[in-house]
């Protein structure tokens, strides 16, 4: 029926009504007082007003069943934009994730999107995504990533059958870390085979869940045995999260289009009011790029800048106002001081900055809240950083706590642990002990310095490709030694950095070199217990805030030490002549011995020993070669004679 024939027949009842032509509006502007409430933002209730309005005034039945229509579609739009605007509003953990998400549109893509970064941030081998189908009364497989078996791929289950029917059925996310063992859900010949082929082990499921009804189940899996953390368990649960709301935002578009489809007049009017949210969302956009780029915080600052037409700086705590900073930070708004507006930058209660817009004293609602998002993206971006810098201390110390008390531990796994770290085991090395040298009676401010301690010594290890723990109420740190460079200056040289960053003195102690750590683990031991030694022996002699190796003391080192390393004595000084008497069956400690008995003169030494003078001279010539050439310079001679007594004194007696 035309427009005019609608309105001819209609016109009666509009002369009843009080229309154009008896008074009353016709039925086809009945939408015109809710699109006035929509624009204005007006409140739930003040929609049923023009039906009673219409009721009051006894208009004609079709009319007031057309303003219940058009109440009804305007509710549902206003709904929907309330909806929207919460979920605008809400910044959560998955910020980046959401971000990728917001950009696509096609729902297949969003949910391949989904399960890709799920399996990149969990590190599984296989991550996909099961649909409900009702109209079949089974579960199919909707996404996958990873995987390489087709009949996998085209899996079909049952309710109720595999980890997933258990999921589905429990509504609670479940987790295996051997599938083919775990007698808690039905096993099926299907989709065990589908497994089979996939080579999964270790699979976890989380529900996807609109309201209370589980519509799918999200999957991540390790083709070997593997333990989900409660984060991890808690992070694809936040993946499936987002997977529901993808596919509820697509039945929900679905609908908005066809509610909409009798309100094109009302788009003009909402363009008008969207021009806000489509700004935030441009400042959001912004924001989430700069995260996924891996941008720092004053790369926040410069972008913020640009949207406020404004200069944006970040600051430290101690640099920015006390009482507006302090006023940010409870009030959880920007706060204008004089011609600038101060926004902390907080998490968990702790101060961590400020974001500081300069000369703007006028600001609007929308400019406000936009440096507030700023900065609460400046507070995940510093706590990010944080995380992955403690994280990375920790496991860097983990290692080294292995090599030094794990003695048992496969070579071979230490040695990938190591290569994640970027730290090569076959490289020659030196264990440094280091430990603060100023003595305070406050408990507290020790525990502080000494994490400040483990946190330097853990930076310059992680720049060096080494690695750091906390140990002994000091810090050991096993470094690289490169090509050119001793023990004694590396050893000074950390004393000197960990001094600077700490502003206290660091006294550091180091070790001879060692090699092949993941192989001989008793060295590393060795080494470390050397390096205390020389650490105490720099206290002692009042060299506080110094560094020093083993090298550097020789026989003094076994007498300020408090535990005297005899052996690794003898070993350091006379250990290769030892080592080459023992291969060669040669008798060159006897005639050391007898050398230095007789004054140092090879003629004495010949004639007590029975042999020729360039016999000795020979074996002399033998243990330069072996010992070095300044083997007798009176320091020397000192510690090789101390060296010789020990090692005779050390051997059985003959019988």
């Amino acid at each position: 029926m035309s427009r005019d024939h609608v309105q001819s027949a209609e016109r009666p009842a509009e002369q009843a009504a009080g229309g154009p032509a008896g008074g009353a509006p016709a039925p086809l502007d009945a939408e015109v007082p809710f699109l006035e409430l929509l624009a204005r933002g007006a409140a739930a209730d003040a929609y049923e007003q023009p039906v009673l309005t219409a009721r009051a005034q006894g208009q004609p039945a079709e009319r007031i069943a057309a303003l219940d229509r058009a109440k009804l579609l305007a509710l549902r739009v206003r709904s929907e934009l309330e909806g929207r605007r919460r979920r605008e509003a809400e910044l959560s953990a998955l910020f980046a994730t959401a971000h990728d998400l917001a950009g696509l549109r096609d729902l297949d893509a969003v949910l391949q999107a989904i399960v890709q970064r799920a399996r990149s941030l969990l590190g599984t081998d296989v991550a996909y995504l099961s649909l409900n189908d009702p109209a079949r009364g089974d579960t199919y497989m909707r996404v996958t990533e990873g995987s390489v078996a087709a009949r996998f791929q085209q899996l079909r289950l049952g309710m109720g059958e595999g980890l997933g029917g258990l999921v589905a059925q429990t509504a609670r996310p479940y987790v295996t870390d051997d599938y083919f063992k775990d007698a808690r859900f039905q096993h099926t010949t299907a989709i065990d085979a589908g497994v089979h082929d996939e080579g999964l082990v270790a699979i976890l499921g989380v529900p996807l869940m609109l309201g209370h009804h589980v519509i799918g189940v999200l999957f991540a899996a390790d083709r070997r045995a593997r333990v989900f953390e409660r984060e991890q368990i808690a992070l694809l649960g936040s993946f499936a999260a987002l997977a529901a709301a993808a596919l509820d935002t697509a039945n929900l578009l679905t609908e908005t289009r066809s509610a909409l489809a009798g309100l094109e007049r009302a788009n003009a009017i909402i363009r008008d009011g969207s021009a806000v949210i489509e700004r935030a969302s441009d400042v959001h956009d912004r924001l989430a790029e700069l995260v996924l780029r891996g941008g720092g915080v004053h790369d926040v600052a410069a972008a913020v800048s640009e949207v406020l037409e404004g200069t944006v700086r970040f600051t430290e705590a101690d640099a920015a106002p006390a009482g507006a900073l302090e006023a940010s930070r409870a009030d959880g708004h920007a706060v204008r001081h004089e011609d600038d507006w101060i926004a902390a930058v907080a998490a968990g209660g702790e101060l961590l900055g400020a974001l500081v817009l300069r000369g703007h004293p006028r600001l609007d609602p929308v400019d406000q809240r936009t440096l507030e998002r700023a900065a609460m993206v400046t507070s995940l971006l510093l706590l990010a950083r944080r995380s992955a810098a403690e994280a990375e201390q920790r496991v860097r110390g983990e290692l080294l706590d292995d090599l030094l008390d794990a003695r048992d531990r496969d070579p071979r796994l230490l040695r990938e642990r190591a290569a994640r770290l970027r730290a090569d085991l076959d490289a020659t090395h030196v264990v440094l002990a280091a430990r603060l040298d100023g003595t305070t009676a406050d408990a507290e401010h020790e525990a502080a310095a000494r994490r400040r301690l483990w946190s330097a010594a853990s930076h310059l290890a992680a720049t060096r490709q080494g690695l750091a723990a906390a140990r002994d109420g000091g810090t050991v740190l096993l470094l690289p030694l490169h090509p050119g460079d001793t023990a004694t200056a590396l050893a000074r040289r950390t004393a000197r950095q960990l001094g600077t960053a700490v502003h206290e003195a660091v006294t550091v102690g180091a070790s001879a070199p060692v090699e092949h750590l993941d192989g001989h683990p008793d060295a590393v031991v060795a080494a470390y217990e050397e390096g205390r030694r020389c650490l105490d022996a720099l206290r002692l002699l009042g060299r506080t805030g110094d560094g020093a190796a083993a090298e550097d003391f020789g026989f003094l080192g076994l007498l300020l030490a408090g535990d005297r390393d005899v052996p690794g004595f003898v070993e350091r000084t006379i250990g290769r002549v030892v080592a080459y008497d023992e291969r060669r069956g040669t008798d060159l400690v006897h005639t050391l011995d007898a050398y230095f008995a007789c004054g140092m003169s090879p003629a004495r030494t010949k004639d007590d020993l029975h042999v020729h003078v360039n016999t000795v001279a020979q074996r002399l010539d033998r243990v330069g070669r072996l010992l070095g050439e300044d083997w007798q310079s009176p320091a020397r001679v000192l510690e090789i004679q101390l060296a010789l007594r020990l090692h005779r004194l050390a051997s059985p007696a003959p019988h």
